[in-house]
C-alpha cells in the first residue's frame, strides 16, 4: 500500500483550493488555521494531523474519503482492494489513516482505519464531527476522550459517537493500536 507523500497531499490541497476558488487566506479562515500553515501544507513542508485533514477536506467541500480517492488509483465502483487504499501518515499525530471506502458522492458511509503508534493521537484537542460515527478497536489499547469522560478501550471494544460530540483518540500504550471508524455523512 503506497503511503501518500506530503508533497502529493499538498499539491492536491492546492488543486482543490484553486478549483473551489479560494485564496490561501480564505481557506485558512475557513479552517481556523494560519495562512502560513496552509502554505506549508501545500508545499509539502508539514505533516497534518488526522483532524487537520478532516477540517481541510470539509472546508474544501469534499469528504475525507473523496480526498483519499483522488489520491489513489483503483478499479472504481464499490470495491477498494487492500493495495488501492489511500494512506496518509502524520508524523505530528504519530498516526496513519487509511481510507477503506470507495469514493463516491452518493455514498453516505465513510470508513477509515486509524493506526496510532505509541504516543499517537488524532489531534491536539478534542474535536466534534457533524455526523455520527461508529468505532471498533481492531488491535491494541486506546483511550477515547469523549466529552468530559475518558474510556480505555481494547481489541473488540466499540463506541457509538454522537454528532457534534467532542472526541479525541490517544494511544498511551507501548504498542500500535488500530481503530476502524465508520462515519455517516450529513451532506
Amino acid at each position: 500500500m503506497p503511503v501518500l507523500k506530503q508533497q502529493m497531499v499538498g499539491e492536491h490541497v492546492r488543486h482543490l483550493r484553486e478549483r473551489a476558488g479560494f485564496s490561501l487566506r480564505s481557506l485558512a479562515a475557513r479552517t481556523d488555521f494560519s495562512p502560513s500553515f496552509i502554505s506549508q501544507l501545500e508545499h509539502g513542508q508539514v505533516s497534518p494531523s488526522i483532524h487537520s485533514m478532516e477540517k481541510i477536506a470539509t472546508a474544501l467541500g469534499v469528504t475525507l474519503s473523496a480526498f483519499f480517492g483522488a489520491l489513489r488509483s483503483g478499479e472504481g465502483g464499490l470495491v477498494t482492494r487492500v493495495k488501492q487504499r489511500g494512506r496518509l501518515g502524520s508524523s505530528w499525530s504519530n498516526a496513519e489513516v487509511e481510507s477503506l471506502s470507495p469514493s463516491s458522492r452518493h455514498q453516505r458511509l465513510e470508513s477509515f482505519l486509524i493506526t496510532l503508534r505509541p504516543g499517537g493521537r488524532s489531534g491536539k484537542h478534542p474535536v466534534s464531527h457533524h455526523g455520527e460515527e461508529f468505532a471498533l478497536v481492531m488491535s491494541g489499547k486506546v483511550t477515547l476522550r469523549l466529552g468530559p469522560d475518558e474510556y480505555r478501550l481494547t481489541k473488540g471494544d466499540s463506541a457509538a459517537l454522537l454528532a457534534d460530540e467532542l472526541r479525541l483518540w490517544v494511544n498511551e500504550s507501548r504498542t500500535n493500536c488500530s481503530v476502524l471508524v465508520v462515519s455517516l455523512r450529513t451532506s
